[in-house]
């Protein structure tokens, strides 16, 4: 009788590393089962195999899932209609013992009724090896020994251990992408959103003589909860909204979407600036924010023919004003987020532009975009300070300039890393520069 036995410990040790390493360059699961398998066998010469699977059925029925006497190639994960669907029997027995089963007489015990005697006929031992599943063998590898032959029983213990770490490796490796082609589906729709999102920000900036205008727009994500907005008004004057919603990603952008539908629902709710704030915020918390989401929001009226800036602030950065003695925050009527209580008072305040000024709106995105680890392991911000200082330097450049050096500097700052937070940007620069 001839026994299979262990190689030679250096050449079982080639072996498994040649096999290790075709395993490590493998994504489809189907070809990882047959890399696995020819390193096997080498390692040992058994040609004779049978598989079965309880996954997705119930006792006694099991699905044979490989046999070297499968008549064509089928993989179990793309082809399940196509493999057999028995029910009890020796294979039955196996599949549900929930341990390694050894026979030596496979032949003895094998019925001509058995439903898989079409796989086991001719063999006279089998030795099967479950692969756990939250302790459960849902799969089950067999090999089949002819009559004489057999396998030196030391061996079947480092068999199970390799068996049941592969199937474990297999199992991760579908489940990996499977998450992979979610996360590509779910990126889709989130593309989807973005662009969705995108299309409820201005598609243009509107014209208004005296007033030169630029914006720019960057989400952390596919989607994000900053918004910005123009509304013409009677007179010739110019409203100017800028909100940043609390969050990132697809929650922030449905709220932006909704605070976007709020602010256009009603004509004549866009002025007085504290008048749109209290709308939109009365809105808000009686229907969207109860999950404790907010908004933030600055509101501005521009008069272009005198210059003035009637303003209103909930919760927002205040806005830059550069003029040529300095640096202005308008931080005056300033008050509560949108969407924390319905009963907030919003007031207003004006200043007068004068020719050249400089007004620079922006979400916290840019002042808290993240820069370099201090000595004390603290992360740096760009902060108010540096956007200050850079637009002191745009001196007499138009808006678009403007914001394109901020643009430039802050993804410097971040070592051009993506944004961890939206960005938004509005550049006003009123009358001849």
């Amino acid at each position: 009788m001839a026994t299979i036995r262990r190689r030679e410990w250096r050449e079982e040790l080639e072996i498994i590393d040649k096999t290790m390493k075709a395993i490590s360059g493998v994504s489809d699961p189907e070809e990882l089962v047959s890399v696995y398998w020819n390193g096997i066998g080498e390692l040992l010469p058994i040609e004779d195999f049978i598989s079965v699977s309880r996954r997705h059925t119930t006792a006694p029925n099991y699905y044979i899932t490989r046999s070297s006497r499968f008549a064509e190639d089928i993989n179990p994960w793309t082809q399940r209609h196509k493999l057999p669907h028995l029910s009890g029997g020796i294979m039955g027995d196996v599949a549900y013992a929930n341990k390694p089963v050894f026979m030596d007489d496979l032949d003895k015990r094998l019925r001509s009724d058995d439903p898989a005697h079409f796989y086991l006929q001719g063999f006279s031992s089998l030795i099967a090896l479950p692969q756990y599943d939250g302790g459960e063998g849902i799969n089950v590898t067999c090999m089949l020994l002819p009559a004489g032959e057999s396998i030196d029983p030391s061996i079947i213990p480092v068999l199970h251990w390799q068996s049941g770490l592969f199937g474990r490796g297999t199992q991760n490796l579908v489940l990996k992408n499977q998450l992979g082609e979610v996360l590509e589906a779910l990126d889709r729709e989130l593309q989807t959103v973005g662009e969705i999102q995108r299309s409820l920000l201005p598609d243009q900036l509107p014209k208004v003589n005296g007033v030169d205008l630029a914006a720019d727009y960057v989400t952390s994500a596919r989607a994000g909860g900053d918004y910005y907005d123009f509304f013409p008004l009677p007179g010739g004057r110019l409203g100017i909204f800028i909100a940043d919603v609390s969050g990132h990603g697809t929650p922030a952008a449905v709220l932006m979407a909704i605070t976007h539908a709020i602010a256009h629902a009603e004509p004549g709710t866009h002025a007085p600036p504290d008048a749109l704030l209290t709308y939109l915020n009365r809105r808000l918390v009686r229907s969207y924010t109860r999950s404790g989401a907010f908004v933030t929001a600055f509101y501005g009226i521009l008069d272009p023919a005198t210059g003035e800036l009637e303003y209103s602030i909930a919760g927002h950065n205040p806005p830059r004003l550069i003029r040529a003695d300095g640096v202005i925050g308008l931080e005056d009527a300033a008050s509560l987020p949108l969407g924390i209580m319905d009963d907030t008072a919003y007031t207003k305040a004006k200043l007068t532009l004068r020719d050249g000024d400089l007004v620079v709106f922006y979400t916290d995105g840019i002042t808290e975009a993240a820069g370099p680890l201090r000595d004390d392991g603290s992360i740096e911000r760009f902060g108010t300070d540096r956007l200050d200082r850079l637009m002191l330097e745009c001196g007499g450049t138009d808006a678009a300039d403007c914001i394109a050096r901020i643009r430039k500097a802050v993804a410097a700052f971040s070592s051009e890393l993506p944004p961890g937070d939206d960005q938004t940007l509005i550049a006003l620069r009123y009358g001849p520069r």
